[in-house]
């Protein structure tokens, strides 16, 4: 969490390699079922392309602009089945290709008969669904969200939400949330990072952060919640 231009899409770009860092190492743990084993760690960036490809399907990303971030020219079906045509789970045209873009459309609240429409034919929110979609048909064990949610009404949001949080829960996923929304950020994060000018400068437990802050600028960040009163006489406070 942090101001816009702070560095949080950067750094979530960069850790997954879609932004090569100058300096560093990324460590990805868990690749062969020892989570956090040192043996297993993975720097992503010392990876080759081709090495870097295979662990993609590991790696996903759900972008913030649910309008540019989908091929216009592709339908929903084509879209999803791209990625796993890509890593061999189905073959493109199969029967089983079919029903496993179905259930994965079904999995992220779409219907079956949206798999032959194209993006400009949805909304923001359903749009936003379809690259949720994208990122998960491949099974991965990561997820950046970019501001998934900010170019959102307030009311898909919090359906974007719900469906992030059960389909963390169903299958076993764990999320890098990037946002500048510090209520979105409480309700369903674990651990909270705070970005200040490309550097973290506080992380902690989500209640902690959230009630016993250290650092200035993230005392100044909860300060800056919009705060409505409870007396109807009493103008809202910031």
């Amino acid at each position: 969490v942090g101001e816009s231009g702070c560095g949080k899409s950067s750094f979530g770009r960069t850790v997954l390699q879609l932004y090569k860092p100058t300096s560093g190492s990324v460590l990805y743990y868990g690749r062969n079922g020892k989570e956090g084993a040192p043996e297993d760690a993975i720097d992503l960036t010392r990876l080759h392309i081709k090495e870097l490809r295979s662990l993609r399907k590991d790696l996903q990303i759900v972008f913030q602009d649910p309008y540019s971030s989908l091929d216009p020219r592709m339908t929903v079906g084509q879209i999803i089945e791209e990625g796993v045509a890509t890593h061999r789970y189905f073959k493109k045209g199969t029967k089983e290709m079919r029903e496993y873009v179905y259930k994965v459309l079904s999995d992220c609240g779409l219907r079956e008969d949206m798999i032959h429409r194209y993006p400009h034919q949805f909304s923001g929110g359903q749009r936003q669904r379809i690259s949720i979609a994208r990122a998960l048909a491949v099974k991965p064990k990561f997820v950046v969200c970019d501001e998934c949610v900010s170019a959102l009404d307030v009311s898909v949001q919090s359906q974007i939400l719900n469906l992030l949080s059960d389909l963390k829960e169903k299958e076993e996923l764990t999320y890098l949330f990037i946002s500048h929304d510090l209520s979105v950020v409480r309700h369903i994060s674990d651990r909270i990072g705070v970005m200040y000018l490309g550097q973290i400068v506080e992380q902690g437990g989500a209640e902690e952060v959230f009630n016993n802050p250290r650092h200035p600028y993230t005392v100044a960040l909860l300060s800056a919640i919009p705060k409505i009163s409870s007396n109807r006489g009493e103008k809202s406070e910031k």
